[in-house]
Order: structure tokens, then sequence, then C-alpha cells
């Protein structure tokens, strides 16, 4: 690609079903059919056999090894070069501010903690790929988007599943044209019904300048504009194909970083870590666990609670 399109490729983004399986046992904690039940090449990766020749970035789908998953749950480097997101989690590279949200929808799951364990039954498996409430909770805490002069937009925001009907920003009649290949229903995209309802609060306040998405098996492009008077204010929505030859998965994005950049290295996002300081309390591994409203602000943090992150990390948040 890069020699063919004349670029240099800085940073690959996968949004989701990664399946970042390290060997057999991997593979019977993902839900899968047996027909696509393969180890596959990650495991080279993993023991360092091989090495990603680009800095990688993932977040989860529902095709992943729940139990390798879970040990990074903040997220982590799941190989040397591939950092998988974690169930929620906001990153620097280069000067870009990048969130991520692993997981699809299900409304059965949405309030519960993150209580699978091993040994994963077939339920199990399924259900610690489902979006939380509370993940949500936590970046919905983010002032990016909402308050220029005190925080950064996000450049990126990574997802597997689509946000709520966002199709309806972009060519309605393209998508059902595609139907055949979609992996949902296409009545869905007719009754308004396509996407996960959780990821919408996302959209609406934190208004990423570029949404990633992928889950439904074909390409799409949308535009939400979030400001009549300044249309400049606006997300540029793209979820990408399947990975099948001749389909149109892969593309190339020009972002230009909002944010002074500060090196290579890829760095954690002071605010994030305050934010996770401050939800500390919401870590819920049960079933039932309490999650506030999405929409309130109670453990929003201040400048303060920010420098005092940079201060207990000697203000070098290098992920090392």
């Amino acid at each position: 690609i890069e020699s063919e399109r004349r670029v240099v490729i800085d940073l690959v983004i996968v949004c989701g079903d990664f399946q970042a399986v390290r060997n057999e046992h991997d593979l019977q904690c993902m839900a899968v059919p047996d027909r696509f039940r393969h180890i596959r090449t990650f495991h080279k990766y993993y023991r360092r056999d091989a090495t990603a020749p680009k800095l990688t970035l993932f977040v989860g789908g529902n095709h992943e090894a729940a139990n390798y998953m879970q040990t990074l749950a903040y997220g982590g480097w799941a190989a040397p070069n591939i950092y998988y997101m974690g169930y929620a989690s906001v990153v620097n590279y280069r000067g870009l501010r990048i969130g991520g949200i692993s997981g699809i929808y299900d409304k059965t799951d949405e309030n519960w903690g993150h209580f699978e364990r091993l040994p994963f039954n077939e339920r199990t498996k399924r259900s610690a790929y489902h979006t939380r409430r509370s993940d949500i909770y936590k970046l919905m805490q983010l002032n990016a988007g909402s308050d220029g002069s005190r925080a950064q937009a996000l450049d990126v925001m990574a997802s597997h599943d689509w946000p709520l009907n966002i199709h309806n920003c972009g060519d309605v009649q393209q998508l059902l044209r595609q139907s055949r290949q979609m992996s949902v229903d296409v009545s869905a995209v007719r009754e308004n019904r396509l996407g996960n309802p959780l990821l919408i609060p996302l959209v609406t306040r934190l208004k990423p300048r570029h949404w990633f998405a992928a889950h439904l098996h074909v390409k799409y492009e949308a535009v939400v504009k979030h400001s009549a008077e300044d249309p400049a204010i606006q997300t540029r929505f793209l979820a990408l194909d399947k990975v099948v030859p001749n389909r149109q998965y892969l593309d190339v994005i020009d972002v230009e970083p909002s944010l002074p950049s500060s090196g290579d290295c890829l760095q954690y996002d002071a605010e994030w870590l305050a934010i996770l300081r401050s939800t500390d309390e919401l870590l819920s591994i049960e079933r039932k666990c309490f999650v506030p409203d999405i929409h309130s602000r109670v453990h929003s943090v201040t400048q303060s609670d920010i420098n005092r992150v940079k201060e207990l990390f000697d203000n070098d948040l290098t992920i090392s």
C-alpha cells in the first residue's frame, strides 16, 4: 500500500475481531463457529517470532479470546507493537488523541459488571464481549468535545459496533443496496434500530473528529453534523468490510493531529487515567453492580486531578 499510494503508514487501527489467539486454550475461549476455529498466526507475534511492522491498536469485537482479553481489561500490549485498548480507554500517539470501546450491544448484559471468569461456558464467552454501561459512563466523564477551552476533543474513536442509527447520516440507499453482504437483518436499517444505543451518547457528547467501526461486513461512510452554526464541528464515520479477498476492509486516512506531538511512543492519556482513579469504586467483577446514569458527571475530573496523575507518573506517560 505504501508503495502503491506513495504514503507512509504511521499507525494501524483494527476495529475488532482481531482474534489474538495464542494457543488451543485461547481458541476454546472464543465464541466462533467451529468452521472458523483456527489458531492462525497471532501466536508468532506473541512469542516474538514475528513483529508487527507498524504500531497496531485494536478494540475487541465479538470474536475474541475472552480469557486473554480479560487479562488486559484496562488495555495493554497483546504482543510487541500490538496494543489492545481494553474494555474502554484513551491513548495518545504523535499528537492524536484516540479513544476505544470494545464489544457489541446486548440489552440483557449492559448493566452487569465484568463478572465472567474461567472456566467460560458458551454463555459467558459471549457475555464477556458485550458492551457495559459502566464503561460508557467512564468515557462520558471526558471533557473532550464539551468544552474546548478545557480539554482537547478526541481525534479518533474506534469501536466494533456502529453507533445506533448513524447510518441515517449517510447514503441509506447505498447501504440497502449492499444489504446482501451485511451481517444483520436489513429491516434494522429501515426500522431505525441498527447499531449500539450505548454509543450514541459518546458521539453527541464527545464529538470525535473521526469514528471508525466494523462488525456489519460492509464499507459505509457518514457525517454527523453537531452544530448548525459551525459546520466544522462534525464526526466523520467510516465502517469497513470483513477481511476477505475483494472486499473493502482496509483504508488509509490522513488525520491531522490536534495536539503537539510528544514523540513516537504510544502514551497514556492523563485525563483518562484520572477518570480511572475517580471511578475505581465502580469496578465490579460481580453480575450485579451499581451503574450511574451515563449522563451524570459525578466522576468528572479537574485539572488538579490530571496534574496529580502526571506527578504519579513523573510526567512520563509513555506506555512501555
